[in-house]
């Protein structure tokens, strides 16, 4: 299986140095808005990928996989739909709002994987679901340098915060049109669950932690599930909880293998 990656940085460096490892992928295509990136990343490949346009990529290969941004996801997954490719999508708040292209593409038979990123009990959620689920919280906690530049907080100095503080509570669709850097997971439980304005989330900034910690509460008819996640950062950029590197690259495995296992 042909494979491109479009978003060069810390997710998409990892995700290509796994694909080396796992039979029956092969990264062909490289594509970011830095050019540069994409090709300080190539180098590292003996059979050195295609450095490519958005368009030339999609057209180059079988599975794209997007580790850029929710803008850049927006961009590419019509695009994926048109020229009738599979696509792995890091950036799921690029989707919210555009759950008709998510039914576009299951109408055309085009896979779309969703990794889980930076949780666990995504699995959970989805059983819960097919009964009855009342009600999905999620709260956040980072340290508060970790929410610099979001949206939400731009009359906020971070680095005034000395105590545990909440920053936000709402739905999961104001986190994230707040929080379009640092919230992902809220998209991922939307989609897996009861949707972007049902989802709760809770966002805690802080700075006695060194790490990023999420807690899902899920209520349903099937009963109560609380799952804990502390997160400890990428070994190539701390912004990044490592966790979701990994989830990728467990997809990706499945993908490629002959069982699948959860699916």
């Amino acid at each position: 299986m042909k494979v491109g990656i479009i978003g060069c940085g810390a997710i998409g460096g990892e995700i290509a140095r796994a694909i080396l490892d796992i039979p029956g992928l092969k990264l062909v295509s490289l594509s970011d808005v830095e050019r540069d990136k994409a090709e300080r990343l190539s180098l590292l490949f003996q059979d050195t990928p295609a450095i490519d346009s958005l368009s030339e990529l999609i057209s180059r290969v079988d599975l794209i996989i997007e580790s850029a941004s929710q803008e850049v996801a927006k961009i590419a997954f019509p695009l994926a739909i048109e020229n009738g490719k599979d696509m792995m999508i890091m950036s799921v708040g690029g989707l919210l709002g555009r759950e008709d292209l998510l039914a576009l593409a299951e109408k055309k038979g085009i896979r779309v994987y969703l990794p889980s990123g930076a949780i666990a009990g995504v699995d959970g959620l989805k059983a819960a679901s097919c009964a009855n689920v009342e009600g999905v919280t999620l709260t956040t906690r980072k340290p508060p340098l970790a929410l610099k530049d979001a949206p939400y907080l731009k009359d906020i100095n971070l680095s005034e915060i000395k105590e545990e503080r909440v920053v936000f509570s709402g739905t999961a669709e104001e986190a994230i049109k707040g929080f379009p850097a640092n919230i992902n997971v809220a998209a991922v439980l939307s989609l897996s669950g009861i949707g972007i304005q049902k989802t709760r989330v809770k966002i805690v900034a802080d700075p006695k932690i060194d790490k990023n910690i999420h807690e899902i509460e899920i209520i349903g008819r099937s009963g109560r599930i609380f799952v804990r996640c502390e997160n400890l950062p990428s070994p190539t950029n701390p912004k990044t909880s490592y966790l979701a590197s990994l989830s990728a690259i467990a997809l990706l495995k499945q993908i490629a293998s002959p069982v699948k296992i959860g699916t």
